[in-house]
């Protein structure tokens, strides 16, 4: 007996019909617009470093990037409880809990290799001269050429 694997099923229809991934979408789409509806009232520099992690019971948790951020959310805690009961999502809002979460991937250019001065450059050609291995030489070789310009 052969193995048959289940026929793909269309998003709307897992959706519509799992109910396990009806409500984590769901739950998916409210934090998503409770998101804007915070990034609305939020200064622009500080909308890319708060994320609300959950609103349950009057008590919105918030996800900020570092203590710095933190701290200026907190000084600012009062106006920003004020403005978001405003909105029917927050009309019973307590309490802001602000919880410090870096970033797991750290920001900037992916697969930069630092820069080799000069002189490391030199010596690894100086170290490739000597080797007898072609495969290592010329890998020496390639390393050595990603030394800066001299300007």
């Amino acid at each position: 007996m052969a193995f048959r694997p289940l026929s793909a099923r269309a998003p709307a229809v897992l959706l519509r019909d799992a109910k396990p991934l009806r409500a984590i979408f769901g739950h998916a789409k409210r934090l998503d617009h409770l998101q804007r509806l915070l990034e609305s009232q939020l200064q622009p520099a500080a909308r890319e470093h708060c994320r609300v992690a959950s609103w349950r019971e009057g008590n919105l948790l918030l996800i900020v990037t570092d203590g710095h951020w933190a701290t200026r959310l907190r000084y600012q805690q009062k106006r920003l409880q004020r403005q978001l009961m405003a909105f029917d999502e927050f009309a019973g809002l307590t309490r802001i809990q602000f919880k410090v979460q870096p970033p797991t991937t750290q920001p900037g250019v992916v697969g930069h290799a630092p820069d080799l001065s000069t002189s490391a450059a030199e010596t690894l050609q100086a170290t490739a001269d000597g080797i007898s291995d072609p495969r290592l030489r010329a890998a020496l070789e390639r390393l050595a050429g990603h030394a800066r310009p001299k300007a």
